[in-house]
Formats: structure tokens, sequence, C-alpha cells
């Protein structure tokens, strides 16, 4: 009697192996620093690490939604100083409510800013949005006098910058909830199916019959709108608000995205892969701060990450 023959096991269709590639990696980046450091699998440092990457994955968020369309954002760490900056100094007046308000509206009316002059006068991404950088940052300074501005009440930071909900701390909370919002906007409305088809190809689209103008002040528009809610996450977390607050934030959310795998052309990536990128990169500061190198060296890993991201990026597009 012949023995039955054996059934060939086959890769799930739906699974290509390069969407493994980076969950492997940050598998082997956290064995490697539990390796050298136990203390980080601790329950605590996880909880810091949460804490300290959701800026970061709130500005990566916005930051993937300019990518996939074909342009950047440089403005948005100088946005998001300008919106804590004006929201803290509305708060006498506006009340908690209306400071929050002030800084999502901030960061709003500098995207569509932005995305109006880059949509109707057809000018570069780059230029435009480093113009609204040097202009955040320079209202920022002189609203604060140059200063961090500290009279933050403590209902803000006991609620947003150290509360928690069932546990979760809040910053968490927001930064995740962004990062869903955000998820579902691309995957799951008209408007994200445009997003995309503009980043493929901006001529293709308006000869489609879709207002490209107007959907990419929309993009922008959400850009501006993450910069406000990292402000809020950033001053009730710091304790206040700072007309410099993380300037190294706007080429963090760079190599967070083409890390992750959104292509620097526009046109496809996801907020799974932005995920990614940002946990990658905050695994990175985390250890590197628990083992004690310097923040300069920090800089640097930095600056490696982004050209190793491009590179990384370049590839990718050879081979597809």
């Amino acid at each position: 009697m012949s023995a039955a023959p054996m059934k060939r096991i086959s890769w799930p269709s739906s699974i290509k192996m390069g969407d493994l590639v980076l969950p492997i990696f940050i598998v082997l980046l956290a064995l490697t620093a539990g390796a050298i450091e136990p203390r980080f699998f601790s329950w605590s440092n996880f909880e810091n690490l949460a804490r300290q990457i959701a800026p970061l994955a709130i500005a990566s968020t916005g930051q993937a939604f300019a990518i996939i369309s074909g342009g950047l954002d440089l403005s948005n760490a100088a946005v998001m100083s300008l919106a804590g900056v004006a929201g803290i100094t509305a708060l006498p007046h506006v009340g908690i409510g209306g400071c929050i308000a002030v800084m999502l509206l901030t960061g709003g009316l500098a995207g569509l800013a932005s995305g109006f002059i880059i949509a109707y006068f057809r000018t570069t991404p780059l230029i435009v949005t480093l113009g609204m950088m040097s202009i955040a940052q320079a209202i920022a300074l002189i609203l604060s006098n140059g200063v961090p501005i500290y009279n933050v009440p403590d209902a803000l930071t006991d609620t947003i910058g150290f509360g928690q909900v069932f546990g979760i701390p809040s910053t968490i909370l927001i930064a995740s909830s962004t990062m869903i919002a955000g998820w579902f906007l691309l995957r799951r409305t008209i408007f994200g199916r445009y997003v995309y088809a503009i980043g493929s190809s901006r001529s293709a689209t308006e000869k489609s019959g879709i207002d490209v103008r107007f959907y990419t002040m929309l993009v922008y528009l959400v850009a501006g709108l993450t910069s406000g809610i990292g402000a809020l996450v950033m001053t009730a977390w710091v304790g206040a608000a700072q007309p410099v607050a993380a300037p190294t934030l706007t080429l963090q959310s760079l190599a967070a995205v083409v890390l992750g795998g959104v292509a620097l052309t526009g046109g496809s990536g996801s907020m799974l892969q932005v995920f990614y990128g940002v946990l990658i990169l905050g695994m990175l500061s985390n250890a590197m701060n628990m083992i004690g190198i310097s923040d300069f060296y920090q800089t640097l890993a930095v600056g490696v990450v982004i050209i190793l991201a491009v590179i990384l990026d370049r590839f990718r597009r050879s081979h597809e």
C-alpha cells in the first residue's frame, strides 16, 4: 500500500514576504535591545515608549497624507509650536475648551494656507511648507517672546498629559485615535481614494474630472490639524507651550513615513506602514536612552535612518 502524497504547504496569497520584513525587524530590534538592557521589556518602559512616540505618531499621520498625495510637509513641527503657543496665550480669555479649539484651528488654518498656495498657484510643496515653517516659527517666537509659556493649567496636564482612561494613558489614546482616523480617511472614504489618485498621477486625476486643487487643500488641512493635535499632546505632556517644540520632529516624521514603506513619489502606502516606521524610530530612541547614548549620537542615528529609508524606497520602487 503506497503512502499518501504529502500536501504542499503554500504561502497565503494575501500575505507578501515584503510585508513581513518590518515586523520581523521590529521583533529583532526588541530582542537586541532587551539583551543589551533587560529593563527594555519592563511594563513601565513599554508605557514610557508609547508616550514618547505619541507626538511622532500624530505628526507622521499628517505627513503620510502629504507624501501619499505626492507632496510633503516641512512645517509640521513649527506649526505645532505655533498652535501650542497660540492656545496657551488665548487660554485666559477662552478657557480650556477654547484653548484646545485654538490649537486645532491654528494648525488647520496653517495647513489650509499651505494647501491653497500649493494647489492654486501650482507651487512646489517643499518650498511652500518650508516658507510656512519659517512663518509659523517666527510668529510662535514673537507671541512667546522667545521663551516657553509655563502657565498650563493642571486640568490640562492631569487630564491629557498624564491622565488615563481605563488604565490607558490619554496621550496614547489620542495618538491611536489619530492614526485610526487617518486609516479610515485613506481606506474607507472617497477623499482617501482621491489622495492616492493625485499621488499616482495628478494629470490623469484632473482629466477624470476630479477637483485636484480642492482635495490638495484638504490634504494639507488634515496635515495641519494633526499638528494642532500634536500641539495639544506635547503642551499637556511637557507642561509648557514651547516656541521651538521638538525641532527634529519634521525629519523624524519624514523618516518614519518613508521607512515604513510609503513611496516618496506618492500614490501608495498605508497607516500600518507608518506605524511600523514610528515604532522603529521610537524603539531606537528609547533603547539608546536606556543605554545612555548621547542625544548628539541619537540625532546622528536619525539622519542615517533617513538616508537609509530613501535608499530603501528607491530599491523598493526599482523592483516593483
